[in-house]
Parts: C-alpha cells; structure tokens; sequence
C-alpha cells in the first residue's frame, strides 16, 4: 500500500509527497485504513515505527473535511510535543493552511496566546501546561472531535492520570480518540474501557519484546568500577552513544567527567529550559557531540534516528522503561546495540526485565545470594554480666568511698593546693620540656619586674617634686549657648 491509494483528500496527499514520506510503515498501513473510517483505536508499537504519521495524516484530512472541527495531541514530554508539532507543520503546508498551537512549558506564554487566538485547530502539548490554559480559560476545547493520546504508558507512569481526566471533562462525548503507547499494561486497558468506544485493537511486533535488530549486551560490574568502564566502552564503539542515567544530578556529573576527558558529551533532563533542550538536541542531530546523557523523563519521545548505541548506566525503575530505552537505537529497520551495566543490587530489577522481556524465564539459580562477599567485621562482645557484677564490686566497699572523699578534702584544705594544680594544668602556648627555655623565660621575666620597680621609683620621685610658685591650674569656662 502507498499514501497516494489511501481516501484522502488530494491537498493532504499533496503535502505527504512534499515531505517525502513515501512507504508506510507497518503501523501506518495497518491503523490508517481504520482511522480515516471514525474508529476508535488501540495501538501498539514500539517507539521509532512511525505512530506519529500513523494519527496526523487522518487527524488532519478530518479537519479539511470539518472547518469547524478541533484536534488536541497529549503528549507526556516538552520534546515529544515538539516533535509531534514538526511532523504537523511538515503536512500542513501554506496549501492547506489550518492554524496550530504548541502548549508545552518553558516557553512564552504570550505567544502561546497569541496563537489560540489566531484560532488554532490542532492542540500539541503536555497535559499541564494544558490545564494552565484551561484555568486561564483561554483554551476552548468544546469543539474538539479528533483527540489523541500518545505515549500513555509513560503518561500514566510519570502521574498525569488525573490532570488528563481533568482535560477530558472540556472534550464533547462525541470524538475520535486515538491512544498509542509502546506498552500494553492492566492500567491502560483500564483506561482505553472507560474513555474508548469499541476500539479497533492494532499490535506491530511483540507488547513486550524489543527489535529483534538490536544487539543486547549485559556488563558486570561494581559500582565504583562503573565510569572506568563506560571510558572503555565509548573508545570500543563508533558513532552516536546515548547513556542512560536515573537521576539529573548524575547526568550533569557524568558529562563534566566526560568533558575532563576529553569527550564531548551533553546532557538532558527535567531541570534544563526548553532553550536548553532544544540546543543540546540539535547539536547532538548535528554530530556536535558523540555522547548524550540522559533521564528516563526527558529522553522519552526523542526522535533522533542516528542512534547507533543504548549504554543503560544505570538501570531504570521501571521495567518497561527498559524497552522505551533500548527503543531509541535501531530504528526505521537499521541496527543497534544496548549495553546494560549490572551491579549486584541490580539483580532483582534485571530479573524483572528479563520476564517482561520472556515471560518463560526463570532467574539461574543462586541469583537471590548476594554476590561479591566480603570479609565480615568481627562483631564487638559485650559481657553485661560481667560489666554489671564489676560496678558491684566497686560500689559495694562503702569505705572505699568515703576514704577517697576524704583523700579530696584533705587536698583542697590545704593553702596553694588547687592554685598550684591550676597553674600545673595551664600550659602556655609553644609548651616545651626544654629546661633551658625555662631558665630563660624566668631570665626574661625577672628583668620585667625589676624594671617596674624602677619605673614605679621614679613615679614617686615625680610626686615629690615641689611646684614652682607661679604654677597654677586653669580652668577653662565652657560657653552656655
């Protein structure tokens, strides 16, 4: 099947030839005859199948037909939103000419305004800067009759359920909805039977499995071993690397030890701007740098088809977020590598993937053991009986007690006792045990009294001094004012 046999209009099949999309792919040919008829879908397929085209074709032939009709796109991240957007403006060329908005946060929300009041018909954006324009109430969503719910499992995963239910409150009972997610789990089914009518049901390949064209590796290794490793593992391969990490603090360390190195590399994450983002995404299409280093949030919908290798430094937490991970590489049908570290606090999240991946397997044996032991630290013994029996010995000789009370009055009562414990206590600064620098610093201080005193001599001498006759003291009047 080719998009010129496809029943769309001949504006919309004009514009499919201008972006040069010519084949569909196994999705697209298999949800496009079902969409453009008004059905309800269901579908699965893994990420890098071309599911975006698979709703904008038909979502866009709709609104041809329909000048009066809306369509709104959720998606779970800022890049998936612009992404979708770039396919969106691909196809809706100055020939057909139908308003849009992107709502994604990190950009101007006045020139999102100005938008919406252009009268934009196609909505992308994230589910909370949605809402924001819902409060606002500078978003009208009453005649929306196309909506599309990409990447669900991630959005239901990341906890957008109850603002997306809040956004399906604006929407009339009556609309098409198309819901795509590269996973099938109970949650989704869940929500596909409370806000899909008779779906259509359309899987490409396994719910669980990955491409088959990806090569998968496992590495083990220890934590403090880990960055050692991946060095070797960037100089071993060639091309564009993307390393998966878990948090964003760590994705900045790994990148400033990869700078240090001499490798360029950057990273992206949930704290960077939407500025930020699309120029470390750019410079990474453009080969700018080899290594990008990523979050589960933000590396989810990014549609960069020159990934030639998946590291997972660090294993995610979620299984499913494993397929999401190796599914960047190994897209429209060329190969791929994922290499995935292991640790031994791993092994119970390995485990996991391994039966989401084969549900037949079962873990080796012995796999529950710890791994890597240690020499265990001797314990410290504590007898309390013993401790206990020796204060009762002690405290049982009651003269004992009193003739070290009186040892102590015996010592205080005696003239110069405590001083000369004080001043034997009290060491000066630079304390030494030389004698000579006692011999001198007595030396030193008898020559300071000794010049007292003959200071003091003088000061009397002075007072008896007689005054002369004509010596009198003045006293100076203070001016009242």
């Amino acid at each position: 099947m080719n998009f010129s046999d496809l029943p769309i209009e001949n504006k919309l099949k004009n514009s499919i030839k201008f972006a040069d999309f010519k084949i569909p792919t196994p999705i697209q040919s298999k949800s496009l005859p079902i969409s453009l008829t008004g059905k309800d879908i269901l579908g699965t397929a893994q990420t890098g199948t071309g599911k975006t085209l698979a709703f904008t074709i038909p979502m866009i032939n709709k609104l041809i037909l329909d000048r009066n009709a809306m369509a709104l796109i959720i998606c779970p991240t800022r890049e998936l939103a612009s992404q979708v957007m770039q396919t969106v403006l691909k196809l809706n060329v100055r020939e057909i000419g139908i308003g849009n908005a992107l709502l994604i946060g990190g950009e101007s929300m006045q020139k999102q305004l100005k938008k919406l009041k252009k009268r934009a018909r196609i909505i992308v954006g994230t589910p909370g800067r949605i809402n924001d324009h819902l409060k606002r109430q500078s978003l009208n969503l009453s005649k929306v009759s196309y909506l599309v719910l990409d990447e669900t499992d991630r959005m239901l995963d990341m906890g957008f359920t109850p603002q997306i239910e809040l956004i399906l409150k604006y929407i009339p009972k009556d609309h098409q909805t198309l819901l795509f997610s590269a996973t099938l789990p109970n949650n989704i089914l869940r929500i596909s039977e409370k806000y899909l009518n008779n779906p259509e049901r359309i899987a490409v390949g396994s719910l669980s499995s990955p491409i088959e064209k990806i090569k998968q590796e496992t590495f083990q290794v220890t934590q403090d071993k880990k960055y050692h490793e991946l060095i070797n593992q960037l100089v071993e391969r060639s091309g564009s690397i993307l390393v998966f990490v878990k948090t964003k603090h760590g994705a900045d360390k790994i990148v400033k030890r990869l700078k240090y190195d001499g490798h360029s590399a950057d990273a992206i994450h949930g704290n960077l701007r939407q500025s930020k983002r699309d120029r470390v995404i750019t410079g990474f299409r453009n080969g700018k740098s080899r290594i990008l280093v990523a979050t589960d949030v933000a590396a989810r919908g990014l549609d960069i088809p020159l990934i030639q290798h998946v590291i997972n430094y660090d294993l995610p937490q979620v299984p499913e977020d494993y397929i999401h991970r190796i599914g960047r590489t190994g897209r429209a049908g060329k190969e791929g590598s994922a290499l995935t570290f292991l640790t031994p606090s791993d092994r119970s999240m390995w485990n996991s993937i391994s039966r989401l991946i084969n549900p037949d397997f079962k873990p080796p044996q012995g796999s529950q053991k710890k791994s890597f032991k240690g020499k265990k630290r001797p314990r410290a013994s504590f007898n309390k009986e013993r401790k206990f029996r020796d204060k009762r010995k002690f405290f049982k000789n009651k003269d004992s007690r009193k003739s070290s009370f009186k040892d102590k009055k015996k010592f205080f009562k005696k003239e110069g006792s405590r001083k000369s414990n004080f001043e034997n206590k009290k060491k000066p600064f630079g304390y030494t045990n030389n004698p000579k620098f006692f011999n001198k610093t007595t030396d030193s201080s008898s020559k300071r009294t000794e010049n007292k005193k003959s200071s003091f001599k003088g000061k009397k001498k002075f007072k008896n001094r007689k005054r002369p006759k004509n010596f009198s003291f003045k006293r100076h009047k203070r001016n009242s004012r």
